[in-house]
């Protein structure tokens, strides 16, 4: 993994192999869909390993078939996986394979094409996010104007640790989100060159949400 940090909010570019062929794959436009569902759901399996190197943890003890043995368990209230809605719901699955008793919470957030603005319309949350990290799985960090509306409503719900993950990145998103949630840290895959004038990310890969569902 490299670390990228600013003067206050680090990004994390996950370079392990694995996720980069799964990037790759991804970036292809002769991908077919469910080939893009499943490399997806790989990188998001592996941005939520990546996003939970430091959680918190409790000592505990088991017993094994031969002995009783001290473990170290995930600190309680464990995390919550929140999906900026549609295409976040790609990399949930992976995170819910990760992390399947974890709570999942849906955000419809949907970017306006004139103004580039987000727009909310459907919140659904779980409880004690306070007390949680919280990941919050969006693909594309374009403009970054669905990201800071995101952050904004799981931190009027009470969040703290709040810890996003992108499929790629524009280093324009970054700069943005910065400036308005300069606490965020952030895992991706890669950071792009930058947007383009319709605003999406090059080289990129296109509609995430399309190419997930095969509307595009």
């Amino acid at each position: 993994m490299v670390g990228l940090e600013g003067d206050a909010m680090p990004v994390t570019v996950v370079d392990h192999p694995v996720v980069q062929e799964a990037l790759a794959r991804l970036r292809d436009k002769a991908t077919p869909t469910p080939a893009f569902r499943r490399e997806l759901r790989r990188v998001g399996w592996a941005l939520g390993y990546a996003a939970l190197g430091d959680a918190p943890q409790a000592i505990g003890s088991i017993e094994t078939p031969l002995a009783t043995a001290r473990v170290l368990r995930m600190a309680e209230p464990g995390p919550a996986l929140v999906t900026v809605l549609r295409a976040g719901n790609g990399l949930l699955e992976g995170l819910q394979e990760l992390l399947p008793e974890a709570p999942v919470g849906h955000l419809g957030l949907y970017r306006d094409h004139q103004t580039l603005e987000a727009r909310a319309y459907y919140r659904r949350l779980p409880g004690e996010l306070g007390r949680r990290i919280v990941l919050l799985c969006d693909p594309m960090l374009a403009t970054g104007g669905t990201a800071i509306a995101a952050v904004a409503q799981l931190l009027e719900a009470g969040a703290r640790d709040i810890r996003y993950l992108a499929l790629v990145a524009a280093p324009e998103g970054i700069a943005r989100v910065e400036r308005s949630h300069p606490a965020l840290r952030i895992w991706t895959a890669a950071v792009d060159q930058r947007l383009n004038e319709q605003g999406y990310i090059l080289p990129g890969l296109g509609d995430a949400g399309d190419r997930l569902y095969g509307t595009g």
